[in-house]
């Protein structure tokens, strides 16, 4: 049971990257994946999200219009499209997924890193000129 990060790396400001979030060992059906930032010095961060049953996403107001998020069900695989990156983006990016099956869809955004249920390494985003 585990996630995989990749994608992360060096990229100037105005740049993009698109981070991949790859489940395997458990069935992703019921799961809220998102996606966590972490600088030195500060709290990890949770950015986006987005629920694999019906894909509804969320995203924080520090990225809204420039990141998107999505997912190919088929390949337990979620996408953060990064576009426009500034310097400020700049942190280890890490991938978390929650089983919301028993809130009986009584839960909402954001979901708190403490509680993710599986989770993987992160991959690092550096921007920078």
């Amino acid at each position: 049971v585990q996630l995989q990060a990749s994608g992360g790396g060096s990229v100037q400001p105005g740049g993009s990257l698109r981070l991949s979030c790859v489940a395997s060992g458990f069935s992703f059906d019921d799961y809220v994946v998102g996606w966590f930032r972490h600088v030195p010095g500060k709290l990890r961060t949770g950015i986006s999200y987005i629920s694999v049953k019906d894909g509804r996403t969320w995203y924080a107001d520090s990225v809204k219009g420039r990141f998107t998020i999505s997912s190919d069900n088929a390949k337990k695989t979620v996408y953060l499209q990064m576009k426009s990156l500034k310097p400020e983006d700049a942190a280890l990016y890490t991938c978390g997924a929650e089983n919301v099956r028993t809130y009986n869809g009584n839960w909402y955004f954001p979901r708190p890193w403490a509680n993710m249920d599986v989770w993987g390494e992160g991959t690092q985003v550096t921007v920078s000129s």
